[in-house]
């Protein structure tokens, strides 16, 4: 019996059967499950089951099993239960009652909008991913002394290169969709901002600027396009609404956004930017050290994914985002924990848990460890907190930056700016061994493993 199918027995055993699945999905690393009755989910029994590094009760039931096995994870599932990804089966007012109770519990304005904001970029991740791993090898091509003129150069920019420049028709689509309006439309909010043909447009007698306010800005016209197509559908009559809702939204949307949520936008874009530069130049190492021993707390919660916008706009102002590299320290000090926890227990179980998630760990995939490992574990959580804040630190020192996003630890290095990769790495190397040493002598001692059992 394969791991894979480990899991999947385990997860239909404890969550009520084939016949309680109500609807299957995935991201990177989590199965996200809804369920017809939520009475017959249990919950300690599924977080034992071998291969499941975690599980996390929100709107839907996230059951943690690591990148690439989640693919074939939700494969079987969806097999075995007739469902196709993303597929809700009939409806029940047991399970929504359920999710509404699990909703208000979670419901703050700040978690909901972060949400929000993840919603409308995890989807992009693969995308991000594998187009900033290609224009860092490209990039590092270059520095190395190829000619960039080369022709399988410049194919290479060519195709890492592409989503960057279109990102903005990509957000768009997505925004429109989770705020509930028609993504097409969307997707036009996006071009708006990003059209070279502003730079022929003279208003007020400023000459506009194509991307002004970059995602910022995107994010705001998609969301107000959909806002408005929603209320302008309530008042069109049925038999022009093909028609007209959709002009009259684009028409007023798109001389809104010019005139106005473009503007706001790019605000919006410099005040984040210039105030998180603020808060580097000045605060420096401290700063550093604060940021990346707070990471883990917003990826426990799910809150991270709200920074992919600020990363992006570094990358369109500045070329490179100084805090991915001080963010991904948090990762690094929990591989280092990890390894102390391996070292140190004698829970053979334990141990493979450690073993399995600690390779994506050093690739920058964190959340196998912190779900399996650090997390339930209590303490070792805060002495890899303690660890990331002293390569948090190291980065700042140094003023690394990234050029590119949807990646760290080990992984980020080929996108490391300005031929700083010796710098990066070694702060990756004092997370390990700062997060190492803080849990060998500190954080863990064997009674704490029975979290785990």
């Amino acid at each position: 019996m394969t791991k894979e199918n480990v899991i999947v027995q385990g997860i239909l055993d404890h969550t009520g059967g084939k016949d309680n699945t109500k609807r299957i999905a995935h991201c990177m690393t989590r199965i996200r499950l809804e369920v017809h009755d939520y009475k017959k989910v249990r919950l300690a029994d599924l977080k034992k089951v071998e291969g499941v590094m975690g599980v996390v009760e929100d709107d839907t039931l996230q059951i943690i099993v690591g990148p690439g096995t989640v693919t074939k994870v939700a494969e079987q599932l969806c097999h075995i239960t007739g469902l196709e990804l993303g597929e809700v089966a009939d409806s029940d007012h047991v399970a929504d009652d359920v999710k509404r109770t699990i909703k208000k519990k979670n419901n703050t304005p700040v978690k909901n909008f972060l949400k929000r904001i993840g919603n409308i970029f995890i989807p992009l991740i693969p995308a991000l991913v594998a187009s900033g791993l290609i224009n860092g090898g490209a990039s590092f091509a270059q520095n190395a002394g190829v000619d960039p003129e080369t022709t399988w150069l410049q194919i290479l920019l060519v195709i890492g290169g592409g989503i960057f420049t279109y990102l903005g028709i990509l957000v768009g689509w997505n925004t429109a969709k989770e705020f509930g309006g028609t993504p097409a439309l969307g997707a036009i909010a996006g071009i708006l901002i990003i059209n070279p043909a502003l730079a022929n447009i003279t208003l007020f007698g400023e000459e506009l600027v194509p991307g002004t306010g970059g995602l910022f800005a995107i994010i705001l016209a998609a969301w107000f396009m959909a806002f408005v197509e929603q209320r302008i559908r309530k008042v069109v009559p049925s038999s022009l609404d093909i028609i007209m809702t959709p002009f009259i939204t684009v028409l007023l949307v798109g001389v809104t956004t010019i005139v106005l949520l473009q503007p706001v936008g790019g605000f919006i874009a410099n005040g984040v930017t210039m105030g998180i530069n603020s808060v580097l130049d000045i605060g420096g190492v401290v700063a550093g050290a604060i940021l990346a021993g707070t990471f883990l707390p917003l990826v426990m919660v799910g809150m991270h994914h709200g920074l992919t916008p600020i990363h992006l706009e570094f990358i369109s102002a500045q070329g490179a985002t100084p805090l991915l590299t001080i963010l991904a320290m948090a990762g690094a000090g929990q591989v280092g924990a990890a390894i102390a926890v391996l070292v140190k227990t004698k829970s053979q179980r334990l141990k493979n848990t450690v073993k399995g998630a600690l390779p994506v760990g050093f690739l920058g995939i964190g959340e196998p460890l912190l779900y399996g490992v650090t997390l339930p574990l209590g303490r070792p959580f805060i002495t890899a907190c303690l660890g990331a804040s002293v390569g948090g630190a190291f980065q700042a020192l140094t003023s690394t930056a990234s050029l590119g996003i949807g990646v760290s630890g080990l992984s980020l290095i080929p996108l490391i700016a300005d031929n700083q990769y010796i710098m990066y790495f070694l702060g990756l190397v004092i997370a390990y061994t700062c997060g190492f040493i803080f849990t060998y002598l500190f954080g863990y001692n064997e009674e704490m493993a029975q979290n785990l059992q």
